[in-house]
């Protein structure tokens, strides 16, 4: 069976305190950032579950990992996977990575694999292009790479702009911070069995109900599984993405 995808939006990094700091490459989690990786480790309910954690190959996402989720992945004795294809969907210097030997550097003594962040990862060309398709065709190859896992719960530690299409739900992506993802906010889903090729995941009920409390939500796993894909219309998109989340 597909895993269960726990996916969280980063803590705050110093590019969303102001619009200038959005010239600063690979920002870091500010203070307060911090602070809220500390709140969602206290908070996360299913951290007992949890077998696998992979985050964007930014410092903010893989920073989140660690301080999230480091006592899973002690417990569990595997590394954070830095994923490039979960990168930011634009090419603003805050959403560009560091260069592998840079990242190679800041972790080495910390538990991360670095094995899939290649040297072009940074270029924001071809497959890492703000393109409109070019994002949505790295984020359907995300799903794929996580739907073939052999783990059982994974959490994907990513960015506000592109968690709206790596659930292809673009409710709140249209405001001013360009998301509808709150820092360190956590989403639960499941993939669908009737869109394989496309790897669609849908929220669960349980995680549902916790952004909208009147819904009332009986589905099982396994009754929502077989769902069909539910795609949000009226999204605004243009054809390149303009995120800093």
């Amino acid at each position: 069976m597909a895993p269960i995808i726990h996916c969280v939006r980063h803590a705050q990094g110093y590019h969303n305190i102001s619009e200038e700091n959005h010239k600063i490459l690979d920002p870091n989690l500010t203070p307060f950032g911090q602070e809220q990786c500390l709140s969602l480790a206290k908070s996360f309910p299913y951290h007992n579950t949890v077998d696998l954690v992979v985050a964007s190959a930014l410092s903010r996402t893989i920073d989140t990992a660690l301080a999230g989720f480091g006592d899973d992945i002690k417990r569990g004795g595997y590394k954070v996977i830095a994923l490039p294809d979960l990168q930011e969907a634009s090419e603003l210097p805050c959403d560009t990575g560091s260069s592998p030997d840079v990242l190679a550097k800041k972790y080495a003594d910390k538990p991360v694999d670095l094995g899939l962040v290649k040297e072009d990862w940074t270029s924001k060309k071809g497959r890492y292009s703000p393109d409109v398709e070019a994002v949505k065709a790295r984020a359907r190859d995300a799903r794929k790479w996580l739907m073939a896992r052999p783990e059982k719960e994974i959490v994907v530690v990513t960015h506000g702009g592109f968690l709206h299409y790596l659930t292809e739900d673009f409710v709140g992506s249209n405001t001013p911070n360009h998301t509808g993802w709150t820092n360190t906010e956590y989403r639960t889903y499941v993939f669908s069995n009737n869109d394989t090729d496309n790897a669609h995941m849908i929220e669960t009920p349980k995680s549902r109900s916790r952004r909208f409390p009147e819904e009332q939500a009986s589905l099982d796993r396994e009754e929502l599984a077989q769902l069909p894909p539910v795609h949000t219309s009226g999204v605004d998109v243009s054809a390149t993405v303009k995120v800093q989340a």
